[in-house]
């Protein structure tokens, strides 16, 4: 289920041959993963603070990674885990008063 937190930074990192897409709020982040043992970290700041949602939505529409296949690979598990749920449309009912005759 997704949250409405929110993050200014993303991108990837490798650890252990897995490469996942990493969320933060500050670029420093990627000294921590580095000392955590991440590979080819890849941190970008984003244009605003986004939800996981939005990111993965950016991350698309900005083809972040398209030559990559673990990249791309880590963008659609974070869509597939947080899916767009836009607002609902409400159905308008035109409702009538009866008039008295």
């Amino acid at each position: 289920m997704a949250t409405n937190k929110t993050f200014a930074v993303a991108g990837v990192s490798t650890l252990a041959g897995k490469t996942k897409i990493r969320f933060a709020n500050d670029t420093m982040r990627v000294k921590i993963l580095a000392k955590n043992g991440h590979t080819d970290v890849q941190l970008i700041d984003l244009p605003h603070a986004m939800t996981k949602t939005e990111i993965a939505q950016y991350l698309i529409s900005t083809q972040y990674g398209k030559d990559n296949a673990a990249i791309t690979a880590a963008v659609a598990y974070v869509v597939k885990k947080n899916p767009f749920t836009g607002p609902q449309q409400e159905a308008t009912v035109e409702m009538t008063e009866a008039v008295p005759a």
